[in-house]
């Protein structure tokens, strides 16, 4: 048992020294945006097309163009809401977006500005990945790059539950 044991040790003692005395690593892959957003939302999947095409307007015209007015065609009334700043239900959170954080109307844009990295779909979730640009705390001169998302819930063509990783203000 002595021997069978001795090869693991020794390589789990040479792994963890050499993290300790390794340099502490500064490479960084910046999180880079899709050239063609809107081609993200899309899928040769029906469903997943549809459920895709939700996170589409709610990306598009409700996070980004501010058009609230609009969220009765992407939420459902009781939208389940994980994030803790922003209260249940279609209208908690059309109030948060509107009265807490004063947001206004723009025009619905052609192409979408708002730099997306990733969408997948599985079922009936569908999880956005937007690229989010950071000052460095260690040297607020410099940013790096990191990943915000947003998933929902899908439930007859409209978003019904909401994830993200927002922590309260």
């Amino acid at each position: 048992m002595k021997h069978t044991l001795a090869p693991a040790l020794l390589a789990v003692s040479l792994s963890v020294g050499s993290l300790l005395t390794a340099a502490p690593s500064q490479a960084q892959e910046a999180v880079v945006a899709a050239t063609d957003a809107e081609a993200l939302f899309t899928s040769p999947d029906p469903q997943l097309n549809a459920n895709k095409q939700v996170a589409l307007g709610i990306v598009r015209d409700l996070l980004e163009a501010n058009h609230w007015d609009k969220a009765d065609r992407y939420l459902t009334e009781r939208y389940l809401q994980h994030n803790p700043n922003a209260a249940s239900g279609r209208a908690g959170v059309v109030a948060y977006f509107t009265q807490v954080l004063k947001r206004e109307p723009s025009p619905i844009p052609a192409k979408m500005k708002t730099p997306i990295a990733f969408v997948t779909a599985e079922g009936d979730l569908v999880t956005v990945g937007y690229v989010r640009e950071v000052k460095d705390g260690k040297d607020p001169s410099k940013t790096y790059t990191t990943t915000w998302f947003d998933t929902w819930r899908i439930k007859d063509g409209k978003a019904d539950e909401h994830w993200d990783p927002a922590t309260k203000d």
